[in-house]
This record gives structure tokens, C-alpha cells and sequence, in this order.
């Protein structure tokens, strides 16, 4: 418990050491794990085959719609940031969920998109 930072955690007896969420389970990390492991890979496939497809040199609007998708990972990683720092309460978890989903259904519309799905 040493390696968290002191803080108060809204009591007035004094400073607390233990973290403002308690201990995740072993079955959240896993679902953390699994949701962030696709979502990178989906965001990854995305991001390389807006530079590859449909052949290079990359057409630009390809990779703005690349560049999009990455900003709205930005704000996504800083909320998962935060969260657990334990700077946000537990109910913004499912925000951060909301949040990947939508990132998902982007990259699968950019990916039909550069491979001209029709």
C-alpha cells in the first residue's frame, strides 16, 4: 500500500493510503484487457491500412479520417487515465466503454471505406 500517494479521499479524520476504488478484480482486468487489447488492434489495422490501401502513396483523405480516429483516442486514453489514477468516480467507466465502442464502429466504417465496400 506504500506505492499509493497520500490522500484525504473527502474524510476530515485525516490521510488515508488505501485507493480510492479498492482492488479491481481479477475478472475486470481481464475485461479491461480483452476491450482495450481489441480496440488497439482494430485502431491499429486502421490506422496502417489508411497508408497502405488502396496503394500507396495514401490518399489524403484516407488519412484524415485516420488522424480522426487517433484524436478521439487521445481524449479516450486521457479518461482512462484519470480513471485510474483515481481521479473520476466508478460510473465513468462505462463512458470510457461508450467510448471505445464508438471508436470501434469508426474504424470498421474507415475500414469499408479504404477497401471500397459497397
Amino acid at each position: 500500500m506504500d506505492e499509493f500517494s497520500t490522500r484525504t479521499y473527502g474524510t476530515s479524520s485525516g490521510l488515508d493510503n488505501r485507493p480510492l476504488f479498492g482492488e479491481t478484480s481479477a475478472r475486470d482486468r481481464i475485461i479491461n484487457l480483452a476491450v482495450g487489447g481489441v480496440t488497439f488492434v482494430v485502431v491499429l489495422v486502421t490506422v496502417i491500412g489508411s497508408f497502405v490501401f488502396p496503394s500507396p502513396p495514401p490518399r489524403p483523405l484516407n488519412v484524415f479520417f485516420a488522424v480522426c480516429i487517433l484524436l478521439a483516442c487521445g481524449s479516450t486514453i486521457v479518461l482512462i487515465y484519470w480513471y485510474r489514477q483515481g481521479d473520476l468516480e466508478p460510473k465513468f467507466r462505462n463512458l470510457i466503454y461508450y467510448m471505445l465502442a464508438s471508436i470501434v464502429l469508426l474504424c470498421l466504417c474507415a475500414n469499408l471505406y479504404f477497401f471500397d465496400v459497397r
